[in-house]
């Protein structure tokens, strides 16, 4: 007889630590469906959950089962038409039968596959894994919002919740042995006298001095058994303090080109961009802020609301929405305490010598002061000038200035994931 005993750990709610480590399993097959399902969402469905569909044969479990070996007697039917090796079709699928199989089809042949859900938040979890915001260093006391509890010591006064009971326990300890001390040392020299004594001849021995000798050691046994194993005074508690908390400050700035020559399918491309960038933002910074600027021939800070959905065009002047970041920089948010960050998206057309202002303004001003730039250019066309400026831009601040090129829809998602996984701080 053979038992297996299943010591894996499990919580309370057994459902949901099995269905994590489900995920946990399957993480390939999960990353790929939020990929593909990125690409065929509308803009106010970016952020639902999704149903994913791993195929049979890769949720297999593993199974214990008896080697071979031993005296074993089966029974096997018989069968004129196969032989060993033959690959028996699945039934019902001959004669157009059911079988809930994927891909079925006229060759006979299908798989099945496993479908289940997963929530908006284990969506937004594995579209935004390993995705940072780069060489966030600088940090600052933001006031007295956030506090966290840490250790501070040993105090003599407490709740019993917090009492250290190695501590109290020393402490108790070391009190006994101060206190019981000098009488220990006592006893041990009586009990040497009193074996002097018992060793002498019966004859010598005086029973007198044995008694006194018993007498004096059983006292100041009795007075060492009236110390108290714990006293008040030997209690110890652990000291909390609350502190401050530091935390990172980090603001992005949004810059969207809506001039004319970006065309409809163009703007949503950039705006199913900018709103990957602020669900990010939104889920993994709680203190972080979002600058949104819309920019045609001139520049404008506008709202979330205004920012997506807003139909106003126009020429296009690019340095105008570098102005404007540069102003906004420099009056709310002071470089020695905020981690900065840029986010552009442009589809390249500039108004005639404008691209090398914007050089000038990146070299000079904002580089100098942001964390991280990321340009993302949306056409199918060949670069142009406002490219090139940047490539040189590039060069300069190759840590923290970078850009890609967006053609379709297919591009946005790795698109984004490049521009922002996980980097070193520089």
């Amino acid at each position: 007889m053979s038992y297996i005993i299943d010591r894996r750990l499990n919580g309370k709610k057994k459902s949901t630590v099995n269905r994590q480590r489900f995920l946990r399993r399957y993480k390939a097959h999960i990353k790929k469906a939020v990929g593909e399902a990125m690409n065929s969402r509308s803009i106010t469905d970016m952020d639902k959950g999704e149903r994913i569909s791993i195929p049979t044969r890769d949720i297999n479990e593993p199974v214990f089962a008896h080697g071979p070996g031993g005296h074993v007697e089966r029974v096997l039917p018989g069968n004129r038409e196969f032989i060993a090796g033959d690959r028996i079709p699945r039934q019902g699928q001959q004669g157009g039968g059911g079988g809930n199989g994927s891909g079925a089809s006229d060759s006979g042949e299908g798989m099945d596959e496993f479908v289940f859900q997963i929530s908006q938040e284990e969506f937004l979890d594995f579209m935004f894994e390993g995705l940072r915001l780069p060489n966030m260093i600088k940090r600052r006391l933001a006031g007295n919002e956030s506090f966290q509890v840490v250790r501070a010591g040993i105090s003599n006064e407490g709740t019993p919740g917090r009492l250290n009971v190695v501590r109290s326990m020393r402490a108790a300890n070391a009190r006994r042995i101060a206190l019981t001390g000098s009488k220990r040392r006592s006893i041990r020299e009586l009990e040497k006298e009193l074996a002097l004594e018992e060793s002498k001849d019966p004859t010598l021995r005086d029973q007198r001095i044995i008694d006194q000798l018993n007498s004096k050691i059983e006292e100041l046994h009795a007075r060492i058994g009236r110390v108290p194993f714990l006293d008040d005074f030997d209690l110890k508690y652990n000291l909390l303090v609350r502190q401050p908390k530091p935390r990172s400050r980090a603001v992005m700035f949004c810059l969207m080109d809506v001039s004319g020559s970006m065309n409809q399918a163009t703007k949503d491309m950039a705006k199913r961009f900018f709103l990957l960038l602020y669900l990010f933002l939104q889920r993994s910074y709680e203190y972080t802020e979002v600058v949104f600027i819309r920019h045609h021939t001139s520049a404008k800070e506008v709202d979330e609301e205004e920012f997506f959905y807003s139909r106003e065009t126009g020429g296009t002047i690019v340095s105008s929405a570098l102005k404007l970041m540069r102003r906004i920089m420099r009056e709310r948010y002071p470089v020695s305490e905020w981690n900065i960050y840029g986010a552009q998206a442009s589809d390249g057309d500039n108004w005639n010598d404008d691209s090398s202002t914007c050089h000038k303004i990146l070299i000079d001003d904002i580089m100098p002061a942001v964390q991280y730039y990321s340009y993302v250019e949306i056409t199918p066309r060949d670069h142009q000038a406002l490219w090139e400026e940047y490539e040189s831009v590039r060069a300069v601040f190759p840590d923290h200035f970078a850009m890609e090129q967006i053609v379709d829809m297919q591009d946005i998602y790795p698109v984004f994931r490049q521009l922002f996984s996980q980097k070193v701080a520089a």
